[in-house]
């Protein structure tokens, strides 16, 4: 058996608290959970993250930056409608098949606002610079329109809480959509 690095075991434990955050949130996800499903001790766990706040704060990171690149990877060498659609029907399509991808993104908004409301705005402020580099990501193939960026990332709440909410891809509330995020549109681009 090949043991891992402190690297790839970082790597692993962002992996696992991210699966774990998804489903609990911060407060209903013990660091003892976490270190199980990695198959590590805590004190292990916390000689990799100096405490949970940081474990999370890893996990919130690596889920924007994946929704970030996302964006990036969809648009590339598009613009406008063409990079609008691809960046909509890339995240519509992640969110259908990773649950909890979505699920984690709910929770580090709940999060932030908590941090914020008990005084800790450092943990806000830094989930709001990735955030930033996420709206970037979209609002320059958009060429760098505030409204058109605006009107995007609206949508993709709305996606976020209707899939959240379990709003199936044939229900009617999907039609007012980007045509490419309802159900039709997902289907096209599976055939």
């Amino acid at each position: 058996m090949v043991r891992m690095s402190a690297d790839e075991r970082r790597e692993s434990v962002i992996r696992a608290a991210v699966s774990e955050f998804a489903r609990g949130g911060y407060y209903g996800t013990s660091t003892e959970a976490i270190a199980k499903r990695v198959g590590v001790s805590q004190p292990y766990l916390f000689r990799l993250f100096p405490g949970k706040k940081a474990i999370f704060l890893a996990a919130a990171t690596r889920c924007v930056q994946d929704t970030t690149r996302l964006f990036a990877e969809a648009a590339e060498g598009l613009e406008g409608e063409e990079a609008l659609d691809a960046m909509a029907n890339a995240y519509t399509d992640v969110i259908a098949e990773d649950p909890e991808r979505l699920m984690m993104q709910m929770q580090v908004y709940v999060a932030v606002a908590a941090a914020e409301a008990a005084g800790d705005h450092e943990f806000g402020e830094a989930v709001r610079a990735e955030w930033m580099k996420l709206w970037e990501a979209a609002h320059l193939p958009l060429g760098a329109d505030v409204d058109t960026t605006t009107t995007f990332m609206a949508y993709g709440m709305l996606i976020n809480v209707l899939v959240s909410m379990g709003f199936p891809p044939e229900h009617r509330i999907w039609e007012g959509l980007y045509p490419s995020a309802g159900a039709k549109g997902r289907l096209e681009r599976q055939q």
